[in-house]
Protein backbone atom coordinates (compact mmCIF):
# COMPACT_ATOMS: atom_id res chain seq x y z
CA UNK A 1 0.00 0.00 0.00
CA UNK A 2 1.39 3.12 -1.22
CA UNK A 3 1.35 6.15 1.36
CA UNK A 4 2.16 8.90 -1.21
CA UNK A 5 0.66 10.23 -4.60
CA UNK A 6 2.77 8.32 -7.42
CA UNK A 7 2.50 9.04 -11.03
CA UNK A 8 5.13 7.94 -13.97
CA UNK A 9 4.79 6.73 -17.73
CA UNK A 10 5.23 3.27 -18.65
CA UNK A 11 7.50 3.19 -20.84
CA UNK A 12 8.07 -0.58 -22.16
CA UNK A 13 5.49 -3.11 -21.96
CA UNK A 14 2.33 -3.49 -20.79
CA UNK A 15 0.76 -3.82 -17.14
CA UNK A 16 -2.81 -5.08 -15.22
CA UNK A 17 -3.53 -3.88 -12.05
CA UNK A 18 -6.59 -3.61 -9.74
CA UNK A 19 -7.39 0.01 -8.43
CA UNK A 20 -10.41 1.67 -7.28
CA UNK A 21 -12.37 1.74 -10.50
CA UNK A 22 -11.69 -2.03 -11.08
CA UNK A 23 -9.13 -3.87 -13.23
CA UNK A 24 -6.99 -1.59 -15.85
CA UNK A 25 -4.61 -2.03 -18.29
CA UNK A 26 -1.96 0.11 -19.35
CA UNK A 27 0.06 0.06 -22.68
CA UNK A 28 3.67 1.74 -23.03
CA UNK A 29 2.73 5.62 -23.22
CA UNK A 30 0.30 5.47 -21.03
CA UNK A 31 0.58 7.48 -17.57
CA UNK A 32 -0.43 5.19 -14.48
CA UNK A 33 -1.01 7.14 -11.20
CA UNK A 34 -1.54 5.76 -7.54
CA UNK A 35 -3.40 7.86 -4.23
CA UNK A 36 -2.09 7.92 -0.87
CA UNK A 37 -3.61 4.54 0.32
CA UNK A 38 -4.10 2.54 -2.82
CA UNK A 39 -2.94 -0.85 -3.02
CA UNK A 40 -0.66 -1.13 -6.34
CA UNK A 41 -0.36 -4.69 -7.55
CA UNK A 42 0.51 -4.60 -11.18
CA UNK A 43 1.54 -7.48 -12.75
CA UNK A 44 2.79 -7.43 -16.68
CA UNK A 45 1.21 -8.31 -19.44
CA UNK A 46 2.89 -11.06 -21.42
CA UNK A 47 6.17 -12.16 -21.26
CA UNK A 48 8.04 -9.03 -22.32
CA UNK A 49 8.37 -7.41 -18.91
CA UNK A 50 7.39 -4.15 -18.65
CA UNK A 51 9.73 -0.57 -17.01
CA UNK A 52 8.49 2.63 -16.26
CA UNK A 53 9.46 6.24 -14.87
CA UNK A 54 8.12 6.69 -11.33
CA UNK A 55 7.95 9.75 -9.18
CA UNK A 56 6.31 9.82 -5.54
CA UNK A 57 5.36 13.00 -3.64
CA UNK A 58 4.06 14.21 -0.23
CA UNK A 59 0.89 14.21 0.40
CA UNK A 60 1.71 17.57 2.06
CA UNK A 61 3.39 18.64 -1.20
CA UNK A 62 0.25 17.94 -3.53
CA UNK A 63 -2.38 19.83 -0.84
CA UNK A 64 0.33 22.85 -1.22
CA UNK A 65 0.14 22.73 -5.34
CA UNK A 66 -3.49 22.12 -5.28
CA UNK A 67 -4.56 24.64 -3.04
CA UNK A 68 -2.16 27.27 -5.43
CA UNK A 69 -3.40 26.19 -8.34
CA UNK A 70 -7.42 26.32 -7.37
CA UNK A 71 -7.05 29.53 -5.42
CA UNK A 72 -7.49 28.15 -2.09
CA UNK A 73 -10.99 26.45 -2.87
CA UNK A 74 -9.25 22.92 -3.34
CA UNK A 75 -6.31 21.40 -0.40
CA UNK A 76 -7.75 17.78 -0.95
CA UNK A 77 -7.25 16.05 -4.33
CA UNK A 78 -6.89 12.17 -5.57
CA UNK A 79 -5.96 11.38 -9.53
CA UNK A 80 -8.99 10.43 -10.71
CA UNK A 81 -8.06 8.38 -13.38
CA UNK A 82 -5.50 5.26 -12.66
CA UNK A 83 -4.63 5.34 -16.31
CA UNK A 84 -4.46 7.77 -18.80
CA UNK A 85 -3.90 8.24 -22.50
CA UNK A 86 -2.64 11.77 -23.17
CA UNK A 87 0.56 12.47 -25.12
CA UNK A 88 0.30 16.45 -23.54
CA UNK A 89 0.30 14.55 -19.79
CA UNK A 90 2.67 11.97 -20.49
CA UNK A 91 5.29 14.32 -22.09
CA UNK A 92 4.83 16.63 -19.03
CA UNK A 93 6.07 13.90 -16.72
CA UNK A 94 8.76 13.36 -18.40
CA UNK A 95 9.95 16.47 -18.54
CA UNK A 96 9.30 16.72 -14.79
CA UNK A 97 10.93 13.14 -14.57
CA UNK A 98 13.92 14.06 -16.64
CA UNK A 99 14.52 17.61 -14.10
CA UNK A 100 13.91 15.95 -10.82
CA UNK A 101 16.83 13.02 -11.64
CA UNK A 102 18.85 15.01 -12.88
CA UNK A 103 21.98 16.99 -11.63
CA UNK A 104 22.17 19.44 -10.19
CA UNK A 105 18.37 20.06 -9.37
CA UNK A 106 17.17 22.87 -10.76
CA UNK A 107 14.33 23.68 -7.78
CA UNK A 108 12.67 26.74 -10.13
CA UNK A 109 12.25 24.52 -13.28
CA UNK A 110 11.01 21.26 -11.06
CA UNK A 111 8.43 23.67 -9.27
CA UNK A 112 7.02 25.54 -12.39
CA UNK A 113 6.72 21.60 -14.00
CA UNK A 114 5.25 20.04 -11.01
CA UNK A 115 2.43 22.60 -11.39
CA UNK A 116 1.05 22.42 -14.34
CA UNK A 117 1.36 18.69 -14.93
CA UNK A 118 -1.00 18.22 -11.63
CA UNK A 119 -2.94 21.26 -13.18
CA UNK A 120 -3.73 18.91 -15.97
CA UNK A 121 -3.51 15.81 -14.36
CA UNK A 122 -6.30 16.60 -11.72
CA UNK A 123 -7.90 18.76 -14.25
CA UNK A 124 -8.30 22.00 -12.81
CA UNK A 125 -8.78 25.18 -15.37
CA UNK A 126 -6.07 27.62 -16.07
CA UNK A 127 -6.87 30.31 -13.46
CA UNK A 128 -5.34 33.59 -14.64
CA UNK A 129 -7.53 35.57 -11.98
CA UNK A 130 -7.19 39.28 -11.89
CA UNK A 131 -3.01 38.91 -12.54
CA UNK A 132 -2.31 42.08 -14.27
CA UNK A 133 0.55 43.79 -16.76
CA UNK A 134 1.68 45.45 -13.53
CA UNK A 135 2.31 42.26 -12.08
CA UNK A 136 3.99 40.77 -14.64
CA UNK A 137 6.20 43.78 -14.97
CA UNK A 138 7.39 43.61 -11.32
CA UNK A 139 8.51 40.07 -12.08
CA UNK A 140 10.09 40.87 -14.85
CA UNK A 141 12.06 43.81 -13.26
CA UNK A 142 13.19 41.29 -10.42
CA UNK A 143 14.68 39.05 -12.65
CA UNK A 144 16.16 41.75 -14.78
CA UNK A 145 17.61 43.91 -12.08
CA UNK A 146 19.90 40.76 -11.00
CA UNK A 147 19.20 37.77 -13.76
CA UNK A 148 22.19 35.87 -11.14
CA UNK A 149 20.26 35.69 -8.27
CA UNK A 150 18.99 32.54 -6.69
CA UNK A 151 15.05 32.92 -6.95
CA UNK A 152 11.87 30.48 -6.44
CA UNK A 153 8.49 30.98 -7.95
CA UNK A 154 7.07 32.28 -4.94
CA UNK A 155 9.52 34.88 -4.49
CA UNK A 156 8.22 35.88 -7.68
CA UNK A 157 4.81 35.43 -7.17
CA UNK A 158 4.65 37.21 -3.41
CA UNK A 159 7.02 40.05 -4.89
CA UNK A 160 3.36 40.29 -8.06
CA UNK A 161 1.30 39.70 -5.75
CA UNK A 162 -0.03 36.40 -7.33
CA UNK A 163 -0.05 32.71 -6.22
CA UNK A 164 2.71 30.61 -8.03
CA UNK A 165 0.44 29.03 -10.61
CA UNK A 166 -1.34 33.13 -11.92
CA UNK A 167 1.86 33.69 -11.98
CA UNK A 168 3.69 31.21 -14.46
CA UNK A 169 0.44 30.95 -16.59
CA UNK A 170 0.11 34.96 -17.09
CA UNK A 171 4.01 35.66 -17.41
CA UNK A 172 3.98 32.60 -19.89
CA UNK A 173 1.25 34.12 -21.57
CA UNK A 174 2.88 37.93 -21.83
CA UNK A 175 6.78 36.90 -22.78
CA UNK A 176 6.69 33.37 -24.06
CA UNK A 177 7.97 31.51 -21.63
CA UNK A 178 8.31 30.63 -18.21
CA UNK A 179 10.18 32.57 -15.48
CA UNK A 180 12.43 29.95 -15.32
CA UNK A 181 13.33 29.86 -19.21
CA UNK A 182 13.55 34.04 -18.92
CA UNK A 183 16.13 33.62 -16.40
CA UNK A 184 18.04 31.73 -18.36
CA UNK A 185 17.87 33.99 -21.58
CA UNK A 186 18.48 36.84 -18.82
CA UNK A 187 21.55 34.99 -17.87
CA UNK A 188 22.82 33.95 -21.30
CA UNK A 189 22.63 37.46 -22.27
CA UNK A 190 24.57 38.27 -19.55
CA UNK A 191 27.24 35.83 -20.05
CA UNK A 192 27.64 36.87 -23.91
CA UNK A 193 28.40 40.59 -22.68
CA UNK A 194 31.34 39.55 -19.94
CA UNK A 195 32.29 36.64 -22.95
CA UNK A 196 32.83 39.92 -25.17
CA UNK A 197 34.29 42.00 -23.03
CA UNK A 198 37.18 39.23 -22.71
CA UNK A 199 36.36 37.39 -18.77
CA UNK A 200 37.86 33.50 -18.95
CA UNK A 201 34.92 31.10 -19.32
CA UNK A 202 35.22 29.61 -16.12
CA UNK A 203 34.62 32.98 -14.64
CA UNK A 204 32.00 33.91 -17.09
CA UNK A 205 30.27 30.74 -16.08
CA UNK A 206 30.28 31.58 -12.39
CA UNK A 207 29.67 34.99 -12.88
CA UNK A 208 26.59 34.12 -14.77
CA UNK A 209 24.67 32.20 -12.52
CA UNK A 210 25.45 28.68 -14.19
CA UNK A 211 26.81 25.75 -12.38
CA UNK A 212 29.74 25.15 -14.19
CA UNK A 213 31.05 25.80 -17.58
CA UNK A 214 29.58 23.20 -19.20
CA UNK A 215 26.44 23.58 -18.39
CA UNK A 216 26.68 27.73 -19.70
CA UNK A 217 28.38 25.99 -23.02
CA UNK A 218 25.25 23.44 -23.42
CA UNK A 219 22.88 26.32 -23.03
CA UNK A 220 24.82 28.38 -24.96
CA UNK A 221 25.33 26.57 -28.00
CA UNK A 222 21.51 25.64 -27.89
CA UNK A 223 20.53 29.16 -27.80
CA UNK A 224 22.81 31.02 -30.18
CA UNK A 225 24.55 28.05 -32.31
CA UNK A 226 27.75 28.79 -31.41
CA UNK A 227 29.74 27.91 -28.31
CA UNK A 228 31.46 30.06 -26.19
CA UNK A 229 34.71 29.38 -27.27
CA UNK A 230 34.21 30.23 -30.58
CA UNK A 231 31.78 33.23 -29.82
CA UNK A 232 35.08 35.12 -28.15
CA UNK A 233 37.30 34.08 -30.95
CA UNK A 234 35.04 36.24 -33.24
CA UNK A 235 34.93 38.97 -31.12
Amino acid sequence: MHEQFGIGVLVRGAQKSLSRLGMVEAMAGDTITVNPGEIHDGTPIGDSGRSWQMLYFEPALIASLMTDISEGKMAQAEFRLPVMRDARIRKAMQELFATMTATPHVAMLAEEQMLLLFASVMQQPAVLGQATPTAIHHARSRIDDDPTSILSLQDLAQQSGLSRFQLLRAFAKATGMTPHAYILQRRLHHARRLIAAGMPLVQVAMDSGFADQSHLTRLFVRNFGISPGAYSTKR
